[in-house]
Formats: structure tokens, sequence, C-alpha cells
């Protein structure tokens, strides 16, 4: 079963790295802003890593092929959250620009 866990991390996250790859076209590298921190590749290879490891233990595969499978799967899954994320943060910035820009307006 460690195996299996292991195999499904190391799919999971080289999955999240080429959906990086694709969707940014290059390795963004983490990096420290004044407000937060960046993780960059990071975050989508764990992002799919960990989307891989749930569901290779809630599955309880026993054959390698299922498992390379769904982990690809997963992966990919992973990659969906994190964009769903991003998008969840670009709509609060444009609710509060838009925000900002009816205060303004009624002040004038």
């Amino acid at each position: 079963m460690s195996g299996n866990i292991v195999f499904a991390v190391l799919i999971g996250g080289f999955v999240g790295m080429v959906g990086h790859i694709r969707r940014r076209g290059k390795i963004i590298k983490p990096r420290r802003t004044k407000r937060f921190i960046y993780l960059g590749f990071i975050e989508e290879v764990v992002m799919g890593a960990l989307a891989a490891v749930l569901l290779i233990v809630s599955s309880d595969t026993d054959s390698i092929f299922k498992i390379i499978f769904i982990s690809f799967v997963a992966g990919f899954g992973g990659e969906t959250i994190v964009r769903s994320l991003d998008f969840f943060k670009s709509e609060t910035k444009s609710d509060h620009s838009l925000d900002s820009s009816a205060e303004d307006a009624k002040n004038k």
C-alpha cells in the first residue's frame, strides 16, 4: 500500500508540473512578496500529488495500471482545483475594484 502511495505522489506531482507548464508556458519559481508567498509550480505539484493520493487511498487499487490511470486523472483534477482557486481570487479582486469605483463615483 505504501508503494502505491509513493507511486501516486510521483505521478500526480508530475502531471501537476506538466499542467503548470502547459498553462503558464514556463516553470514559475516560488517567490515572496510583501503580502504573501507565491508557491509557483510547487502549488500545482502538491495539489496533483494530494489529489492522486486521496483517490488511490479511497479506491484501494491493486493493479499498477489502475494506479497509473487514477493518478494521472487525479493530477489533472488537482490542476482544475488550482484553476478554480485562481478564478476565485481574480473574481474577488474584480469585485473589490468594482466596489471602489462605485464609491469613487458616489463621492463625486
